[in-house]
This record gives C-alpha cells, sequence and structure tokens, in this order.
C-alpha cells in the first residue's frame, strides 16, 4: 500500500442490511469519494476477460448467460460447494484491488472512503487508516434485507449468523455509526467527517 500512502484511506463496513452504502451516499454528500468495492466486483466480472475465463473454468459454461454473470447459478453452486467462494474470491479480489489502486490516484480529496462488506473478516484492517462500522438492530436489518432483496426470514438471519457480531467489529473500529434512524445517522456521519477532517 506504500505507493497509496499520500492519501487517507478510510474504510466503512458493516453487516448485511446494517445501511453502510446509505451512509457512504452521505459522505459523498459531504464531498468525498467513495468506491463501492462490491459493485466494482459486480461491473470486473462481468466486464474483465480474463475474470470471465477463469470464472467459467472454475464454475463451467453456466457461470455466464449471453456473456453476464449468472448469479444465482454462482450462488447455489457456492451454497453446495463453500470452498468455491474463497476460489472464486481468489479471483476477483486482486482485481479489484488494482483497480481500486489506480482510482485512488486520479482522486483528491482530504480521505477517500471506500466501502467494503467484510474488511476484518479476511483481516483487512491494515490496509485503512480508519475504520467506519455501521450497525443497526438486528430486527431492522432483516427488514430492510427482505424488503430489498424479496429473501426471506431464515436466509437472511443465516447471513447475519455467518459474518462478526457487530461487537467484534466495534472492538476494532476508530468510529461507530448507528443506523437505526437516518437523520441521527447523517448527523454521526457528520461529526465523524469533521473529526476526520481536523485530524488530517
Amino acid at each position: 500500500m506504500k505507493e497509496l500512502q499520500k492519501h487517507i484511506i478510510v474504510g466503512i463496513t458493516g453487516g448485511i442490511g446494517s445501511g453502510k452504502t446509505t451512509i457512504s451516499k452521505y459522505f459523498e454528500g459531504f464531498g468525498i469519494p467513495v468506491y463501492y468495492a462490491d459493485l466494482e466486483a459486480k461491473a470486473l466480472m462481468n466486464r474483465s476477460k480474463v475474470i470471465k475465463r477463469k470464472l467459467i473454468a472454475l464454475f463451467g459454461d453456466d457461470a455466464y448467460i449471453n456473456n453476464t454473470l449468472n448469479r444465482d447459478y454462482l450462488r447455489s453452486q457456492i451454497f453446495k460447494e463453500k470452498k468455491l467462494l474463497s476460489k472464486m474470491n481468489a479471483i476477483v479480489h486482486p482485481k479489484v484491488g488494482a483497480h481500486f489502486k489506480r482510482w485512488v490516484k486520479k482522486q483528491n480529496a482530504p480521505y477517500i472512503l471506500k466501502e467494503v462488506a467484510i474488511i476484518f473478516e479476511n483481516n483487512l484492517q491494515s490496509q485503512y487508516d480508519y475504520i467506519i462500522t455501521v450497525i443497526a438492530d438486528n430486527e431492522e436489518r432483516v427488514k430492510r434485507v427482505m424488503q430489498r432483496d424479496n429473501s426471506s426470514r431464515d436466509s437472511v438471519k443465516a447471513i447475519i449468523r455467518n459474518q462478526f457480531s457487530d461487537q467484534e467489529k466495534i472492538k476494532k473500529s476508530d468510529f461507530v455509526i448507528e443506523n437505526n434512524d437516518l437523520e441521527a445517522a447523517k448527523l454521526q456521519a457528520q461529526i465523524i467527517h469533521n473529526n476526520l477532517i481536523s485530524n488530517i
């Protein structure tokens, strides 16, 4: 990460349904550039010929339909064989990392924000100068994901159980935003933004 030292990199993370994308949008409103790692990963999986070739080798020809990633098929395969997830990540993550480095060089802001679903689970905290964790009540999170993804309550709860708990993340974070009420969460984001600006 030495070539990125002139940029202050702030990671923003949180469990499924915590609302980290909503909070990231608030920071964009403060003039801070945000790199959405999961969105970029999805885009690269559709755009990169190298990734396509490797994913087809890993999952078979059904990995893509009409040159577009077949998400449902990949999900079903990973559900059947958990090891496929780490193999897929080993293909996609280095490409996302390289894309992020190129993106960072183009930014000119007091700090930049990188929205990532899993930082602590992959032990990546050393890549960030500061980490913000977004938390919300479990029931609120379940409700949000059920509405957003049309998922069942049980499937959302299973995902939450598989992720690090909020308590574990809070211990390792520099800042925490409680996102049960949007107005209150926006105010917390503003305070953190002011804090970061004054510390840089």
